[in-house]
């Protein structure tokens, strides 16, 4: 009997500020993971401390747009590659938490032929008593 089985998938959560919170937690709850390098959790601090330094490789002063986008893609590239870098089953157990997705595999219906045929047998009236949750009329 060849058992066919396919993956249970929910759809992903949508729109720029869903993700945005969804990559947070994930990096908080990654951060506070032991499993993960602690070399590897400098990442997003050292992204957060040159977000907040005054030393910037654009000024904001000099450059007003450029000056933002630089923080933005330092934001980006750190965020990137801390969650590139976790060991990937760790990143998906917490993803999976995130998006409340339970893993597991769907398997179709038996097919006619695997069905048993049964014949339906008499109970005797003095066992049917033994019976739990049996129907009495």
């Amino acid at each position: 009997m060849a058992m066919k089985t396919r993956e249970i998938t929910r759809p992903q959560p949508s729109g720029f500020f869903q993700d945005l919170v969804l990559q947070i937690k994930l990096i908080l709850r990654l951060m506070g993971d032991r499993r993960v390098n602690f070399l590897l959790k400098l990442l997003p601090v050292a992204t957060l401390v040159y977000l907040v330094s005054p030393l910037d490789f654009f000024p904001g002063v000099v450059l007003p747009v450029i000056g933002a986008l630089d923080d933005a893609a330092i934001v980006w590239i750190g965020v990137s590659l801390f969650t590139a870098l976790c060991p990937e089953d760790i990143v998906q157990e917490h993803m999976n938490v995130l998006q409340k997705v339970i893993p597991g595999t769907w398997r179709d219906a038996a097919e006619e032929t695997d069905i048993v045929d049964v014949a339906p047998r008499d109970v005797p009236e003095g066992e049917q008593a033994n019976l739990a949750g049996s129907y009495q009329p």
